[in-house]
């Protein structure tokens, strides 16, 4: 699922943009034969509106049906990042400096792939953050899922 993930990104991020808005996370959760995929999105300045999401979602529906990236169909959820918003950029992790961070890794870190900490920063590909009054970094390409814990 996440060479399909990897492809929504290269698809959905320059559509999003071209109508002002920034791709924040995309998910992709199986539901009977297909896939619910969820796209947040975000704008400055100002917030997301119910308008925006059914506008987006009018765009990205058609585009998505002529890549046919995801298998066995699909439902398209799009919404803004909500409170504990996902974190998936650098410049994401580097903008929530000294926010705390719920972030679950592909493969084991220190021998986990939980993390609850505060953000300190993204250096050289890697987040940096600080759990249990240590420091722990973790490559960007291990991350599976962060949001802020707000």
């Amino acid at each position: 699922m996440i060479e399909v993930t990897g492809q929504l990104w290269r698809i959905v991020e320059p559509e999003l943009a071209s109508l002002g808005f920034e791709l924040v996370e995309i998910e992709c959760v199986p539901h009977g034969r297909g896939q619910i995929v969820r796209i947040y999105m975000d704008k400055t300045p100002g917030r997301i509106s119910l308008d925006d999401c059914a506008m987006a979602s009018r765009v990205l529906s058609p585009v998505l049906d002529l890549h046919d990236v995801v298998p066995g169909g699909y439902i398209l959820e799009v919404s803004s990042p909500g409170l504990d918003r996902p974190v998936r950029k650098p410049e994401h992790f580097v903008k929530y400096t000294g926010e705390q961070v719920k972030l679950t890794t592909h493969a084991p870190v220190g021998g986990r792939t939980r993390f609850t900490g505060v953000i300190r920063g993204h250096e050289d590909g890697m987040i940096v953050l600080e759990v249990d009054g240590q420091t722990v970094s973790i490559h960007g390409e291990n991350l599976k899922k962060a949001r802020l814990n707000r």
